[in-house]
């Protein structure tokens, strides 16, 4: 009888970022969609940890449950609703280090402010901050007023050692538990998670890394995915290191897996910071579509899948829109996607350049739509260009760091563009508009065969090898 190996290793898993937001992008997207393929095809349960405070997560993964980015076998669990119903077992309270003064004791001081977090009519927690907008503690709170812990950044103002002090308390609001930085109560709860049960935890966000990298415990295998360029502008490979990143990528031996995107991403990394065994790759997988129709689109029409931010230069994207239609061709465009960016962006849109806003099912369009643009700054592994291909929308895209030359095979698949090249971009997109539909469909095709390589099934299987790589590196040097 033949025994399949299964895709995933034996364990928990656990997905960690710092927060799920209405707002979430390309990182957010797909640490959902990963957790979904461990769910479907390698009948592996999903906890998807988040760490940030706020108050509407209820809500939240109602609606994305709703809209299919959360599906039976993934629970959603925010650190602060999990202390509120569950008590976090162990440590020592240290009053002569770590001083437990919340708001209440407090007397108020001239310029600062006091918030709150509510959850309808209930107060989950009371921020204080400066003038300028620091915050300097923060209690919260469970659902019937008690306390729930007081977290103060300030106390070092006081001459107490260290300058932090984070005091848990039971349910009669007593303290029973305290540190001097917020990252241990973090790794507290995640050792009452795991309950030292073989784990594999993925963590996405490079927020939380700088903390999770100094999580080791034998049951439990760290894996960091770098979502994003770890340079700064387009020099590489031996360019500068992102402040963001630096406490990770000087410290990369701390995880048991770092994993990038894209094979050209880890030689850049190597080349600048040497050979490390904890390297691996693995692209973002897509639940690809069986036979997209080709055929019947208008040749001009163009997409966008992004976030109204700089570091997406839209206004690039709809400059060489409008270039295509001086030179005489039928183009238009329809960008999805809201930020911060919008009101600047309002005034160059028009009938044929059209911001449409926010929508949980726009790549849906891409099937209706001839090609896509993507001009951002920098990128990770942009899961937009695998599902334009696998749509038959031919990606025009910016060759930043990281992920366009590793999907784009320059006039087979689609177009690679110098970064920041607008004249570049806008004559790609009168190439394409205007080559012949016998063109047009060559390109078609080959885009939806090239996406084959990025299918779930695939990627799944390359997330279990990587883990058991991990695992084993792991338990090597824990025999040394």
């Amino acid at each position: 009888m033949l025994h399949l190996r299964p895709m995933l290793p034996r364990g928990r898993q656990y997905a960690l970022t710092w927060s799920v937001d209405d707002t979430w992008g390309g990182m957010t997207s797909a640490m959902l969609h990963r957790s979904r393929a461990f769910v479907r095809l390698a009948d592996r349960p999903v906890t998807v940890l988040t760490f940030d405070p706020d108050p509407d997560y209820p809500a939240r993964e109602e609606r994305l449950r709703r809209e299919g980015m959360i599906v039976d076998g993934m629970t959603l669990l925010n650190l602060w609703d999990w202390l509120r119903e569950n008590p976090l077992p162990g440590g020592s309270l240290r009053p002569d280090r770590h001083p437990f003064t919340p708001l209440a004791t407090l007397p108020p001081r001239d310029g600062e402010r006091l918030s709150e977090r509510r959850r309808g009519d209930i107060v989950l927690s009371r921020v204080r901050a400066s003038e300028g907008g620091e915050i300097l503690q923060t209690d919260h709170f469970r659902a019937d007023g008690s306390l729930l812990l007081s977290e103060r950044r300030d106390v070092a103002e006081r001459g107490t050692p260290g300058g932090k002090s984070v005091v848990l308390c039971d349910g009669d609001g007593r303290p029973v538990r305290s540190w001097g930085r917020i990252a241990r109560l973090y790794r507290a709860w995640l050792d009452a998670l795991t309950e030292d049960e073989p784990s594999y935890l993925v963590v996405d966000s490079k927020t939380v890394a700088r903390w999770a990298m100094d999580y080791r415990r034998p049951h439990a295998v760290t894996m960091h995915v770098v979502h994003a360029s770890h340079l700064v502008g387009r020099r590489r490979p031996m360019g500068r290191l992102r402040e963001s990143r630096r406490p990770v990528f000087e410290n990369l031996d701390a995880f048991d897996a770092v994993v990038l995107l894209t094979q050209r991403q880890r030689d850049d990394v190597v080349a600048l910071l040497g050979e490390h065994a904890c390297l691996d790759v693995v692209p973002n997988g897509r639940d690809l579509p069986e036979a997209p129709p080709l055929e019947g689109r208008p040749p001009g029409a163009g997409i966008m899948l992004a976030s109204l931010t700089r570091r997406k230069r839209i206004a690039h994207a709809m400059a060489a829109v409008r270039a295509a239609r001086s030179a005489g061709l039928d183009v238009e465009l329809d960008v999805w996607g809201e930020g911060e960016d919008r009101a600047s962006l309002a005034p160059l849109a028009d009938d044929g350049i059209r911001l449409r806003g926010y929508a949980p099912d726009a790549a849906a369009h891409l099937e209706r739509s001839s090609f896509l643009l993507s001009t951002s700054t920098s990128e990770g592994f942009p899961l937009v260009l695998i599902e334009a291909l696998a749509a038959g929308c031919v990606p025009i895209a910016y060759d930043v760091p990281y992920g366009a030359a590793d999907i784009i095979r320059d006039g087979e698949n689609g177009f690679l563009v110098p970064a920041g090249d607008e004249e570049a971009l806008a004559a790609a997109v009168a190439r394409f508009v205007g080559a012949s539909e016998e063109e047009r469909m060559r390109m078609r095709r080959a885009a939806v065969e090239s996406a084959q390589r990025f299918s779930d099934e695939d990627v799944t299987r390359a997330w279990g090898q990587a883990m058991r790589r991990a695992h084993r590196r792991k338990h090597r040097l824990l025999r040394r």
